[in-house]
């Protein structure tokens, strides 16, 4: 079965890094395009990066951008999120996500393009 295990999550001060991972088992990770996206309590699921399976696309919500940075190793079957100059409302809990189809396009930047998820990881950035 697909699982997608986030890691890399926890308490940094604001202006601080840090770098979220997330590997995938159980599908075509190099034929997916995948996303990161966070929730905070009381708000929807936002978007905040994704990239094509290639890497040669990537998109990035208007509230991290300058600031974060997707990756991907595909010999690896890992995806990255590069969060630097953190602010409080970065504030949330970090999903990796997966498309269920492969190779497809355009990239996907709602919820809705994403069959699968991973469980999430906690990021709070303290002011």
């Amino acid at each position: 079965q697909v699982q997608l295990v986030e890691s890399g999550g926890g308490l940094v001060q604001a202006g601080g890094s840090l770098r979220l991972s997330c590997q995938a088992s159980g599908l075509a990770f190099s034929s997916k395009c995948m996303g990161w996206f966070r929730q905070a309590p009381g708000k929807d699921r936002e978007f905040v990066a994704s990239m094509t399976w290639s890497g040669a696309t990537t998109k990035y919500g208007d509230s991290v951008k300058g600031r974060f940075t997707i990756s991907r190793d595909n010999a690896k079957n890992t995806l990255y999120l590069q969060m630097n100059s953190l602010k409080p409302e970065d504030t949330a809990v970090y999903y990796c996500a997966a498309d269920a189809l492969d190779n497809r396009l355009p990239l996907p930047t709602l919820p809705v393009g994403y069959g699968y998820w991973g469980q999430g990881t906690q990021v709070t950035v303290s002011s």
